[in-house]
């Protein structure tokens, strides 16, 4: 089949392919987001193609000079708030993997099921669980220190559906049968379950609203507010907006039998059960204090 484009002079056609290949890139979770305080990238650029700075992929070089005055920016300024952020919150542990060795598993990670892997695209590294095989339970991988309360971990998710077929990703805490805040697009849901007597139950849930084909961000803590009470706080706000300013899940978790339903001592998580048949990637994982 041959396209006709009317007045298409060599240069207008090289930059139209330029700004095409830049919002692909974009559009398929090739290329790390840019902070939302950024705004949005210049809309006309130049024909030619070469490394961004930051580790954002490949672009322009009107792109590479805008992205290095906000990052000067950035660095001459305080940053936006957020605990992931907060100079006066300091990280117990965080991994963006951009510098893991290949492919390889981080040495700390222990695989629960799944074929996990370091992949790259577009100069972003990140954690990706494969789109098949679908195995029975969902796929982790447990991180960072064991604890029982008083913590809280993040990390980015990307997956997309598949006809009618939607992925479930989410975070934990409390090692394999704590507390998992997942997204369920199936439902519209972020729920928020834990495993009792072996049996994994959803105790709490808000309605929530997943693209597909974008990164979101998921927030799961737990801190203890008196005996034998512990308060279970989630949120999730796609990459490109604005973190709520409140927990879209706020849960009182009460031991009636302190022995049995106590939080156990358990490393945090990331879990993913990949549905639509597609890979589900991770990134940025973050695990911090709180009280």
């Amino acid at each position: 089949m041959r396209f006709h484009l009317p007045n298409m002079t060599p240069i207008r056609l090289a930059l139209l392919l330029s700004l095409a290949f830049t919002l692909a890139a974009d559009a398929q979770g090739g290329r790390k987001p840019f902070p939302a305080h950024w705004g949005e990238p210049p809309k006309i650029q130049t024909t030619d193609f070469g490394d961004l700075p930051g580790g954002y992929g490949k672009g322009s070089s009107t792109l590479a000079k805008w992205i290095e005055s906000n990052l000067e920016k950035d660095s001459k300024s305080p940053a936006p708030a957020n605990p992931a952020a907060d100079a006066a919150v300091k990280p117990v542990y965080e991994n963006n993997f951009q510098n893991n060795d290949g492919e390889k598993m981080p040495t700390e990670f222990l695989v629960l099921g799944g074929d996990f892997a370091v992949k790259e695209d577009g100069g972003n590294r990140f954690l990706e669980l494969p789109g098949a095989p679908l195995l029975e339970e969902s796929c982790g991988v447990l991180f960072g220190p064991t604890e029982s309360d008083g913590i809280c971990v993040q990390a980015r998710v990307f997956g997309t559906r598949t006809g009618r077929r939607f992925p479930a990703m989410g975070v934990g805490l409390n090692g394999y049968a704590g507390y998992r805040l997942q997204i369920v697009p199936a439902k519209n849901l972020l729920e928020l379950s834990r495993t009792i007597d072996g049996e994994e139950r959803v105790i709490a849930s808000a309605p929530f609203e997943w693209q597909s084909g974008a990164w979101t961000v998921l927030r799961l803590q737990v801190r203890k507010e008196k005996a034998n009470t512990w308060r279970v706080e989630g949120k999730a706000w796609p990459q490109t907006a604005k973190e709520p300013a409140t927990w879209q899940i706020n849960h009182e978790d009460v031991a009636k039998d302190a022995e049995k339903e106590s939080p156990r001592q358990g490393r945090p998580a990331i879990w993913g059960k990949p549905y639509s048949g597609t890979p589900i990637r991770f990134d940025d994982l973050l695990i911090t204090r709180v009280k």
